[in-house]
């Protein structure tokens, strides 16, 4: 019987591998609740600018405003804490993807861009004013301030990160009786970080919209929350999770909120019939962001996240496209906004200069006493103005995502 033999063959040393790049695939459930809350944003802006009532009374005003303007306006309360919640998560995702380094960079380039496009761009198209004689520091400022203090954060433990989010989320209120008089920096400093007032120094106006200290509690939960969606991790462990915090949230904005004595500098009382009573409950306080508010849209929010983790179809995937490219989505529609405003006004038979130059501090111009139109008419113009900005939209999204590595700018919208 004969056998064989196979003598041993020295083969080459196989060179050295590089580790394999961490796995990363696109979060649609993110982009799909991001791109709800963009377009449920617009609704607020284009009530600002058309319907009457946002010439004479605070839409939340239950004296004057009907269960269906409310409610308009109460909808919109989710996008700026949500979204805030959201740019957290895809902070994380992005850290996961290019490095805690590269995060920390990137967090804070994107932060001061975020500002100086506040004060430059947003500014100018809520007034047209070309001179500015305002800045407006809303809730763009407040995301730049955010991410900025957040490259800061990266590197710390997880535990300390939830402890300073849940610090800020659950203690700023204990702020609400500290107050700051004059112009200085002691007031000016106050301002920014609890205080809506706006100032004059000289030539320069400005108007503190967004004081950012719950602003940053936010975003640090949503970076520590980004972690579930590690692709080590069981996403049915995930979802329940995501679900048991965000009935978590809810409850706690029940309880807390029945018992009226912290969380929200506004108290809810009984009204004239059930349907103001529920209104009056659910009417909390946004400038700053209250405990009550924060567990009232974020709790939702992480609910839907633990239920929309499905392929995108027909009617999502629209939605989807507008939340992959948010800042180009917001800054197009404040400018299209107002310049059909401005149309709007002189076809009403108000002069057109009445909605350019705008230096007061809110939106509102005397010259505007009469103009505006009903319900129907915002929501019309709303849904106009999505489907009219839509296809640059999903434009600008192909372009992005097909030269992003050749471009790195375009990640900065």
């Amino acid at each position: 019987m004969s056998s064989t033999f196979t003598p041993a063959v020295a083969h080459p040393a196989a060179p050295p591998t590089r580790p394999a790049p961490a796995r990363t695939a696109r979060i649609e459930s993110i982009d799909l609740l991001r791109g709800i809350v963009m377009i449920i944003m617009a609704l607020d802006h284009v009530r600002d600018y058309f319907n009457r009532s946002a010439y004479l009374f605070d839409p939340t005003d239950l004296q004057h405003a009907s269960p269906w303007l409310f409610l308009t306006r109460w909808i919109t309360h989710f996008c700026a804490p949500v979204f805030m919640l959201l740019s957290g998560m895809s902070a994380w995702l992005y850290g996961r993807k290019h490095g805690s380094s590269a995060a920390s960079f990137f967090l804070l380039t994107r932060g001061i861009w975020l500002i100086v496009a506040e004060l430059v761009i947003v500014t100018l198209g809520w007034t047209f004013n070309i001179h500015y004689g305002i800045f407006i520091l809303q809730v763009i400022w407040a995301f730049g301030i955010s991410m900025i203090v957040l490259s800061g954060m990266i590197k710390a433990r997880r535990g300390l990160q939830l402890a300073i989010a849940l610090l800020l989320i659950f203690g700023h209120d204990l702020l609400d009786g500290i107050h700051v008089g004059g112009t200085g920096f002691p007031a000016i400093l106050w301002s920014f970080l609890h205080v809506q007032q706006g100032f004059s120094l000289g030539p320069v106006n400005f108007f503190v919209g967004y004081p950012i200290l719950p602003w940053i509690g936010i975003i640090t939960l949503g970076y520590w929350l980004g972690n579930l969606y590690h692709p080590d991790r069981d996403p049915a462990k995930r979802r329940r999770l995501l679900g048991r915090i965000g009935w978590i949230a809810i409850a706690l904005f029940v309880v807390i909120r029945a018992l009226d004595g912290y969380g929200d500098p506004a108290h809810w009382s009984v009204q004239r019939n059930v349907v103001y009573t529920v209104l009056s409950f659910i009417n909390v306080s946004k400038y700053p962001p209250s405990l009550l508010y924060i567990l009232m849209t974020i709790g939702p929010a992480l609910l839907f996240l633990s239920v929309a983790e499905k392929p995108l179809n027909a009617a999502t995937r629209p939605l989807a496209v507008v939340g992959r490219v948010p800042m180009f989505y917001y800054l197009i529609h404040i400018y299209f906004l107002h310049a059909l405003a401005v149309a709007a006004a002189a076809l009403s038979g108000f002069p057109p200069d009445a909605m350019v130059n705008l230096n007061n501090w809110v939106t509102a111009n005397p010259q505007l006493k009469g103009y505006g139109f009903g319900l129907g008419v915002v929501y019309t113009v709303w849904i106009g103005t999505v489907i009219v900005l839509y296809p640059l939209c999903r434009w600008f999204d192909r372009y992005k995502r097909g030269h992003a590595a050749q471009q790195k700018w375009l990640s900065y919208l």
